[in-house]
C-alpha cells in the first residue's frame, strides 16, 4: 500500500475495525467508529471507544470485548501495535512509513492539503464587520474581520461555496446624527457648544467630512455610487449621503490594508425602499403571531422561547430595530444561502432570539437555527502596561487604522483570532512588536522562515523532493513532527465545523514549536544523500503546512525574518 492508497488514516483503521466487528460482533449495528486522537503520545496515535459502545449489547465486559477485536483486527503495513487502555479503549499505534507518507502527501497536494469536498454545492454566506458608516472602524471591528475572513475561508477548504457579506445600518436615528454632526461643523460649531446636537459623533474625522464638503469634493462608496459635495450648508440630505459614502469609504481603505474583501454590500436603506421591511411586517400579521396593544403591534415571541414578546412597530408607526433585520435575513434564505453565519460583538445577544423567532413566525420554510451566531468579546488594547482608550481621529476609541500602523496587519490579524471569540481579548501592543518565542505571529513565521533559509543554503528544486525516499526519517523528534503535520486536516475540519480559527493559530503554534526544536537539534545539509533529502522534505512539508494555515487566517508567511 503505498501514500495514494490512504487518504486518513483514521478511514483506514475505521476500515480494519469494521472488518474485525464483523467477526466478534455480527449483526450489531453500530452507526460510527470513533476514533479520536489522544492527548497524550504514549497513548498512541488514535484511540478507539468501539468495545466500549458494545458492551450493552453484547453484555460483557469491554475489556473483553477489546482483546477480540484487537485479534480480529487484519494486518495492516501501517499498524504497528494496539494496546487495551483503560476501562476498554484500543489504542492504535502507527508505523513510522505511515507517519512519513504524510510529508509525501503535504508534498504533493500542497495548498490543497487538509481541504475536502464535505460542504460541496452547499452555498454559505458569512456576515461580518456590518459597522455602522458613522465612524472609523474600531478594534472591534478588527476582531469581526480577522474573524468572519478566517472562518470564511476555513468553510472554503471543506468545499463550501462562501460570499463575504457587509450590512450598511444607513437609515435610522445614527446617521441623522451623523448628519447633523457634520452640519455643525460646517457652521463653525464644535463639541461642547450650546449649538451641538445631542448624541452627536465628536471625533476629529467630522471636521475632516466638514471641510470635504464645503470644498465641494467627491466620493465613490464601496457600490460604486459617487456622491459630490454641493458645499451647501443648509442641504441636510446632501449632507447625509456625503458622510455616510465618505466613512464607507475610509471604512473600505481600512479593510483593504487589513486585507479584508467582501462580495457583497447590503444598505438597510434598500429593505425600506424595495418594500421588503413593510412586506415581512405583513407577514408576521398574516401568520397570525401579532397582537395590537397601547397603540403598538407585537410579536408574540415569547412562543419562540424569547422572555417577553417584542414589539413590531411603535405607536409612532415606526418599527424596532430587529424588524429590518428580520426582512435582511429573509434575502439571504431567499438568495439561497442554506447556512447564514453572523459575526458579531456579544453586544448583539439580546436579538439572537427575536430575529430567529420573526423568521420563524413567517413560516416560509426557514429552519429554527438560521441564522447562525459568532459572537465576539471586545478588545482592550494595552501598552507600556496601561490601557490605551482614545484614539485622536476617532475621539473615544482605539481605531483598526491605529492598530495596523502600530504594529502590523499580519500580527493584528493573528493576534485578533489567537483566542475563542466569546473571550475578553487584550492586544498588547509590546507583545505584538517583540522579537521573541512569547509572540506568536513572530514564532510562527520565524519557524517558516527558517525552512526557507534552510532550502536556500541547500540550492536544490523542492519538486525534486517530492518523490524522494522517507525511510530515514526515524529519530524522536522527526516522528514528533511528522505526527503534528498530520493533525492538519483534523485541525481544519474542526475549526471550520465550530467556526473557530483560533484552532488553526494555536495548532501553528504547537507546529512552530515542533519545528524549532528540531532545527536546534538537527542538522540538514549532512553528507549522506538521503539523510539530508528526507530531512529536507520534511522541513518542506513544514514549511507548506505553516503557510497553509497562516493563509487561512491572512497572515503573511516571509522567507526573510
Amino acid at each position: 500500500m503505498n501514500s495514494a492508497a490512504i487518504s486518513d488514516f483514521r478511514i483506514h483503521l475505521g476500515e480494519l475495525f469494521r472488518s474485525a466487528l464483523a467477526t466478534v460482533a455480527p449483526g450489531v449495528p453500530i452507526a460510527e467508529i470513533i476514533l479520536d486522537r489522544p492527548k497524550q503520545a504514549q497513548h498512541g496515535d488514535y484511540a478507539c471507544n468501539i468495545a466500549l459502545q458494545l458492551a450493552k449489547p453484547l453484555k460483557r465486559k469491554p475489556r473483553d470485548i477489546a482483546a477480540e477485536v484487537i485479534a480480529a483486527l487484519p494486518v495492516s503495513p501501517y499498524l504497528a501495535k494496539t494496546e487495551i487502555a483503560g476501562a476498554g479503549f484500543i489504542n492504535c499505534f502507527l508505523k513510522a512509513e505511515a507517519h512519513q507518507t504524510i510529508v509525501s502527501r503535504i508534498l504533493q497536494e500542497s495548498q490543497a492539503f487538509g481541504h475536502s469536498v464535505t460542504g460541496a454545492a452547499q452555498k454559505v454566506v458569512v456576515e461580518f464587520v456590518s459597522a455602522n458608516p458613522t465612524g472609523p472602524l474600531h478594534v472591534g471591528h478588527g476582531r469581526q474581520a480577522a474573524l468572519g475572513d478566517a472562518i470564511s475561508a476555513l468553510l472554503e477548504t471543506q468545499g463550501y461555496t462562501v460570499m463575504r457579506e457587509f450590512y450598511y445600518n444607513d437609515a435610522g436615528v445614527q446617521i441623522r446624527n451623523l448628519a447633523l454632526s457634520v452640519q455643525a461643523r460646517t457652521r463653525g460649531f464644535k463639541p461642547g457648544d450650546t449649538e451641538w446636537p445631542e448624541g452627536g459623533y465628536q471625533g476629529e474625522y467630522v471636521q475632516e467630512i466638514a471641510n470635504d464638503f464645503l470644498a465641494g469634493k467627491s466620493v465613490v462608496a464601496s457600490d460604486g455610487a459617487e456622491v459630490t459635495a454641493n458645499g451647501n450648508r443648509d442641504d441636510e440630505e446632501n449632507i447625509r449621503s456625503f458622510a455616510v459614502a465618505y466613512l464607507r469609504r475610509e471604512q473600505d481603505i481600512d479593510l483593504e490594508k487589513f486585507d479584508v474583501k467582501f462580495d457583497i454590500y447590503y444598505l438597510e436603506s434598500s429593505l425600506y425602499a424595495d418594500g421588503r421591511v413593510e412586506s415581512a411586517v405583513k407577514g408576521l400579521i398574516a401568520s397570525g403571531k401579532t397582537y395590537e396593544q397601547d397603540g403598538a403591534l407585537w410579536l408574540r415571541t415569547t412562543d419562540f422561547g424569547d422572555d417577553k414578546d417584542r414589539v413590531v412597530r411603535k405607536s409612532d408607526q415606526t418599527y424596532t430595530y430587529f424588524v429590518p433585520d428580520v426582512a435582511y435575513h429573509v434575502t439571504k434564505w431567499e438568495r439561497g444561502f442554506s447556512t447564514a453565519i453572523n459575526v458579531q460583538g456579544t453586544d448583539h445577544h439580546s436579538t439572537i432570539t427575536r430575529v430567529r423567532a420573526g423568521l420563524q413566525a413567517l413560516e416560509i420554510g426557514i429552519p429554527a437555527g438560521f441564522p447562525d451566531y459568532v459572537l465576539h468579546s471586545m478588545v482592550k488594547v494595552m501598552r507600556g502596561g496601561e490601557e490605551v482608550k482614545i484614539s485622536k481621529r476617532a475621539g473615544s476609541y482605539v481605531t483598526l487604522r491605529d492598530l495596523v500602523e502600530w504594529v502590523g496587519r499580519d500580527a493584528v490579524r493573528f493576534f485578533l483570532v489567537s483566542r475563542r471569540a466569546d473571550s475578553e481579548f487584550v492586544f498588547d501592543i509590546d507583545l505584538a512588536l517583540a522579537k521573541s518565542e512569547e509572540n506568536p505571529v513572530y514564532y510562527v513565521q520565524y519557524a517558516h522562515a527558517r525552512v526557507c533559509s534552510v532550502v536556500t543554503q541547500w540550492g536544490g528544486d523542492t519538486d525534486a523532493l517530492k518523490t524522494v525516499p522517507l525511510t530515514a526519517l526515524t529519530e524522536e523528534r522527526e516522528l514528533s513532527l511528522m505526527k503534528r503535520l498530520a493533525e492538519y486536516p483534523d485541525i481544519v475540519s474542526l475549526a471550520a465545523r465550530e467556526f473557530a480559527p483560533h484552532q488553526v493559530a494555536y495548532y501553528l503554534r504547537e507546529l512552530a514549536g515542533e519545528f524549532h526544536g528540531y532545527y536546534n537539534s538537527t542538522r540538514f545539509l549532512v553528507a549522506e544523500e538521503p539523510v539530508k533529502l528526507a530531512r529536507l522534505a520534511l522541513a518542506t512539508a513544514t514549511r507548506q503546512l505553516l503557510r497553509n494555515g497562516l493563509s487561512l487566517l491572512g497572515v503573511g508567511a516571509p522567507e526573510k525574518m
